[in-house]
């Protein structure tokens, strides 16, 4: 919340409400540096020698940036919150209390870029240092951070006739999204102009327009690109995880996946989307005639800093066209640790003992989006030591690393699992990674490969590790063979991480999250703790409470005991209970610790990992 002005401080200019300000000054004026320095000594947030050195580094080198970009590149320390340096958003936020507006976080996630770029053009903007934020009905919300600069509020009410709602908003944001905003509203206008009725000829529900033609979008158009390249950078700094392009009637929806969850972005004209589309098929290899089938292509990206970050791209054939999605893939992911993942210290023991084997089976489990594929790629990144061959099969291949041997399966010409194993066999591999076991075919040349001394990982769906015993059963594996190879299988799922920034303390005094937790923990001897963490929401998490996710993970390991109940009628809920008492922890107990940890809560436990 913004800071208000305390009782005891003394009026100064800076802290006269605006429209006072405008009554008693007719001539406008800008916000000052000192002034600002003068309100933040008079409120206790810097000491008076702070003041006057950052006045005087000022001085000495005049900048035509904001006051408040100033103050924040001095690095003062705030005495109110201690450790904390006074940044360009809390300072946005303080001063907007001093001049008692409301204070206005920018999110890109949660404006409507055409409607607010509709206001005004982009050269009014810019040189008014405003930002129209929200359009509700007859209201406009327009950023600002300069508060004693009001002409432009009257030229507008009168123009537009709509009511002004003035916020203040962080400078360097107004600056970044005037540009950004109206830049991408202006390629999808130029772009929309050149639309034809050809662009969208699959939509089963085509409206025939009469009296309008015209050619279809290029793929190449300068527009185009313009739209491509913003939607990649854009989803790449809100670090979303997957890019989905939804057609509709007469727009397409733009979505970005973010720590799990869906947030609608932008909507852009239908054959803005169908040219969008078409683009990034390009890139990805990918065929731009065929519309009626699902694709899969890939393409690296270079972002400005040099970072490279690879996309997987599906194409589904929808009612109204093509519907696109595109996973990001970060190279990081390979250089994490274990610990990163959210491996405790017993997990990591036992899931290296499963790898240490020089041959078998080990099989990692749970719904899609889970993180399989990380686990996977981080577990092969460490055992491709330059003494070993590591070969794959995959569909697709997620992330292109150097110091594995990948192949793709490939339909079209009978190139599936079981026919890449069969291949990856002749060709001296020590370790073998199977994208995923669809069959029983499959499941056999694993089975094979194991049993000829390799170490094979692979993927399957299922709910939870003894289900992949059961899994396997019925694809049709015999189940002595399974005896003989299967080592392990862990089953991992991904909760969303509190936010670092925000999270709170509170007691562990819930009567139903405390019921669960004894059930759930209980039977591990394990003690409720009497505080947990709860989500708050700021502005590094989006105001969600949320930052990234974290993995939680249930590992069996095959002991004798359990190799003695794998048989033709194997009885699951035997399984289960003699993991078990094998020493394999449930994945909600393992949630359950990372909760106690106030990595995060009860809620996203419950929400992905299944019942005990």
């Amino acid at each position: 919340m913004a800071t208000p002005l305390p009782a005891s401080a003394p009026k100064t200019a800076f802290a006269i409400p605006v429209l006072e300000s405008v009554k008693r000054n007719k001539s406008e004026r800008r916000v000052t540096l000192p002034e600002v320095l003068v309100a933040l000594v008079e409120d206790g947030y810097i000491p008076q020698d702070e003041s006057d050195r950052a006045l005087k580094d000022w001085r000495t080198s005049p900048s035509d940036a904001h006051p408040l970009t100033v103050v924040s590149l001095a690095k003062l320390k705030s005495l109110k919150v201690p450790l904390r340096n006074l940044d360009v958003e809390r300072l946005t936020e303080w001063m907007a209390g001093r001049v008692e507006l409301p204070y206005f976080h920018i999110d890109p996630l949660k404006i409507d870029m055409r409607a607010v770029t509709d206001v005004m053009s982009s050269d009014y903007a810019s040189r008014r240092n405003i930002l129209p934020v929200e359009v509700r009905g007859k209201d406009v919300v327009i950023a600002t951070s300069e508060p004693f600069m009001s002409a432009w509020q009257r030229e507008l009410g009168d123009m537009l006739k709509f009511n002004i709602k003035v916020v203040i908003a962080n400078p360097q944001d107004i600056a970044r999204y005037v540009g950004e905003f109206y830049n991408l509203a202006r390629s999808v206008k130029r772009a929309e102009k050149t639309e034809g009725g050809a662009g969208r000829i699959n939509d089963f529900e085509q409206l025939v327009e009469l009296g309008k033609a015209g050619r279809a979008l290029d793929a190449n158009d300068h527009h185009i690109v313009t739209l491509v390249d913003w939607l990649w950078q854009y989803a790449f700094d809100q670090r979303a995880s997957d890019i989905h392009v939804e057609p509709r009637r007469d727009v397409a929806i733009v979505r970005f996946r973010i720590d799990g969850v869906l947030h609608q972005v932008y909507q852009v004209p239908a054959t803005v989307a169908v040219a969008m589309t078409s683009r990034i098929k390009i890139l990805g290899r990918m065929d731009v005639v065929e519309k009626r089938r699902p694709q899969d292509g890939r393409i690296k990206t270079r972002m400005p800093d040099g970072q490279e970050i690879e996309l997987r791209l599906s194409t589904l054939p929808t009612a109204h066209g093509e519907k696109l999605v595109m996973r990001i893939f970060d190279p990081d992911v390979l250089v994490r640790d274990f610990s990163e993942l959210g491996f405790s210290p017993e997990d990591y023991e036992k899931w290296q003992t499963l790898i240490a084997n020089p041959g078998g089976i080990v099989l990692v489990t749970g719904p899609t989006g889970s993180g399989k594929t990380t686990t996977l790629y981080s577990t092969l990144k460490q055992l491709a030591t330059p003494e070993v061959n590591v070969c794959t099969i995959e569909d697709p291949i997620e992330m292109i690393e150097g110091s594995l041997n990948q192949m793709q399966v490939q339909a079209q010409i009978d190139l599936g699992f079981a026919e890449g194993v069969r291949a990856l066999m002749r060709q001296d591999p020590d370790i073998i990674m199977i994208g995923e076991i669809r069959d029983l075919e499959t499941a056999e040349m694993a089975i094979q490969s194991a049993l000829t001394g390799h170490l094979v990982l692979s993927t399957l769906h299922t709910n939870d590790a003894p289900s992949a015993v059961a899994r396997l059963l019925d694809l049709g594996a015999p189940a002595y063979l399974l005896t003989s190879t299967l080592l392990g299988v862990m089953a991992q799922r991904l909760v969303r991480t509190l936010c670092p920034h925000c999270k709170e303390k509170v007691p562990f005094d819930d009567p139903v999250q405390i019921k669960i937790w004894h059930e759930t923990v209980a039977p591990w001897k394990g003690e409720a703790p009497t505080h947990i963490y709860k989500p708050v929401g700021c502005l590094e998490c989006r105001n969600t409470g949320y930052m990234g996710r974290i993995g939680i993970y249930e590992i069996l390991l095959m002991t004798p005991e359990l190799k003695k109940l794998i048989t033709d009628r194997t009885d699951l809920a035997a399984v289960r209970a003699e993991a078990y008492r094998s020493g394999m922890k449930p994945l909600r107990l393992s949630g359950a610790m990372k909760v106690a940890q106030g990595v995060t809560t009860m809620e996203e436990v419950l929400k992905v990992a299944p019942s005990a």
